[in-house]
């Protein structure tokens, strides 16, 4: 009997969660926080939830309850609001919106503390240069690695775009690609330096099978933050191309 758990699977939450896509989109969106737009902001989230649901992250569950959150703030707001003159209480269908915005501006402030303290730590690094014994050897922790240039919403977003396309196999037994990702991340790495410059999009022609498409794409994000590879998109929401990794 075929196993029905697809052999290539993340950790989402060690990469970004929920309150990260939904700065994503505020920034994506060139808006304040303080006026987040719940209506266009629920549509967007959605979209993201549906690629993940697709690449079958783990821990999905948590951006199930924020597009839950979302759909609840959306629906308290077109709901007519009672004839209620006094000035004294804030309306409590503003409870939940003003919850949201206050943890997304809280996370705000802890992201960019954050980038502050890796960008000092770097400085430091440059002008202190650390010896080999100053501190014991530990597990690197590749999930804290930054993709360059694009972020991981870029690139799923890309994805999201791309299966809008695609019409995927549908069968009635369900089928997974044996290859191994280190499979894919060798035939990509090829590619890339090959060429220098490579098109997301290309790297998936010619498949509509689920396992390969997920396959190529973690590789992909695996190649970006733990390999040195780059991404860059010239145009908003246009076409990202990988790049490779600089000499040096």
């Amino acid at each position: 009997m075929s196993s029905l758990t697809t052999p290539f699977r993340v950790e989402l939450a060690d990469y970004s969660g929920p309150l990260d896509l939904l700065l994503y989109l505020v920034r994506r969106n060139e808006v304040e926080i303080v006026q987040l737009p719940i209506a266009r902001i629920t549509a967007q989230f959605l979209q993201f939830l549906e690629v993940l649901r697709f690449l079958d992250f783990d821990l999905v569950g948590d951006f199930v309850v924020m597009a839950s959150t979302l759909v609840e703030i959306k629906s308290r707001s077109v709901l007519p609001q009672p004839a209620d003159d006094s000035p004294s209480e804030a309306p409590q269908d503003d409870e939940p919106r003003g919850e949201l915005i206050a943890r997304l501006l809280q996370y705000k402030r802890y992201k960019e503390a954050a980038l502050a303290l890796e960008e000092r730590a770097a400085e430091w690094q440059l002008r202190f240069p650390r010896l080999s014994d100053d501190r014991p050897q530990a597990g690197r922790d590749h999930a804290a690695d930054p993709i360059r240039e694009v972020e991981l919403w870029d690139l799923v977003s890309a994805l999201g775009r791309l299966l809008h396309k695609k019409v995927l196999e549908e069968t009635a037994a369900i089928r997974y690609d044996e290859t191994p990702q280190s499979v894919y991340m060798e035939r990509i790495a090829a590619r890339v330096r090959e060429q220098g410059r490579v098109p997301f999009s290309s790297f998936f022609e010619g498949t509509n099978q689920r396992s390969r498409i997920i396959g190529i794409f973690l590789a992909i994000l695996e190649l970006l933050r733990h390999h040195g590879f780059r991404a860059e998109q010239p145009v908003a929401y246009g076409e990202i191309y990988v790049l490779a990794p600089q000499a040096g």
